[in-house]
């Protein structure tokens, strides 16, 4: 595995380790209270699908480089997804498994994006209100699909 490849794969493993803190936090108001010094409950489980995205997208720039495709800006992440799909998957050098995983995390992080665009035209009308719990079954199901996807990858190219 080139140089390059191994900085992404380290940095997605970067990304699911903070998936797992911040979901483990947000299950645990007694570490809330005691080590961040928190005097509300909190949770953090929109961060978990953020961070558990950006463990697939890096885990997918590695492999992709490990083949020598390199993909960049503008539209990095579109340009991303469709190289995987392309060159791994199509080739049956991946299973597709691995695709749905990660198209299936893409929609995810989008509609979280997509609150936020939302929320800021409506910013003017009224508050949209989600409770942060709501979001605790999506982020537990993205982290154990980007770990996953993070196990299969790391297998791979360390093979």
């Amino acid at each position: 595995m080139n140089d390059e490849a191994e900085l992404y794969l380290l940095r997605a493993e970067n990304e699911l380790i903070a998936a797992q803190m911040l979901f483990e936090v947000s299950q645990n108001t007694n570490i809330q209270k005691t080590q961040f010094k928190l005097e509300k409950e909190f949770t953090f489980y929109s961060s978990v699908i953020s961070h558990s995205y950006y463990c697939i997208f890096y885990c997918a720039k590695a492999i992709l480089l490990s083949e020598g495709i390199k993909t960049d800006a503008p539209e990095v992440h579109k340009k991303t997804i469709e190289a995987f799909e392309t060159y791994l998957v199509n080739t049956g050098k991946l299973d597709l498994e691995l695709l749905k995983i990660y198209k299936k995390i893409i929609v995810r992080a989008e509609e979280l994006l997509g609150i936020f665009s939302i929320e800021k035209r409506k910013r003017g009308e009224f508050t949209y209100k989600k409770l942060p719990q709501a979001n605790k079954e999506p982020a537990n199901e993205s982290f154990q699909n980007s770990s996953s996807f993070f196990k299969n990858i790391n297998k791979i190219l360390r093979e």
